[in-house]
C-alpha cells in the first residue's frame, strides 16, 4: 500500500480480523476521526481477513455518526472472505463500498 494513503488522516487502514476484541479500539479510532468531520471518511479493509458482528456494529455506528453532520463514509477493499458478511447481512447496500482508497476519495 502506498505511503500516501495511510498518511491520509481521514483514511483508517485495518489489517487482521475485526473481532469483539479489537472493536472498541476501531470505535474509539473512528469516533476520534469523526470529530473531525472530514468531508470523506474511508475505512480500507483490503487487509482484513474476517469481521464479526460487533464489527459491523462499529463500522454502522461509525456511518451514522459521519452521516450526522452530513459528510460521506466509504468502505474500501472488502477481501473475499470479508465481502460475504455484508452481502448476507445486506450491508453491501447500505454502505458506500469501492475497490480502493483512491477510488473511494475520488467519488466524494
Amino acid at each position: 500500500m502506498p505511503m500516501a494513503e495511510t498518511e491520509n488522516p481521514n483514511v483508517l487502514p485495518i489489517q487482521g480480523e475485526i473481532d469483539v476484541h479489537v472493536s472498541p479500539g476501531i470505535a474509539a479510532s473512528l469516533k476520534a476521526m469523526a470529530v473531525e468531520k472530514p468531508a470523506t471518511l474511508v475505512v480500507d479493509l483490503s487487509r482484513v481477513s474476517y469481521i464479526d458482528s460487533s464489527g459491523l456494529a462499529v463500522l454502522i455506528e461509525a456511518m451514522q455518526n459521519v452521516a450526522a453532520y452530513k459528510g460521506k463514509f466509504a468502505l474500501t477493499g472488502l477481501q473475499e472472505g470479508v465481502r460475504p458478511i455484508f452481502e448476507i447481512a445486506r450491508l453491501d447496500q447500505v454502505f458506500r463500498i469501492f475497490p480502493d482508497v483512491d477510488a473511494a476519495l475520488a467519488a466524494s
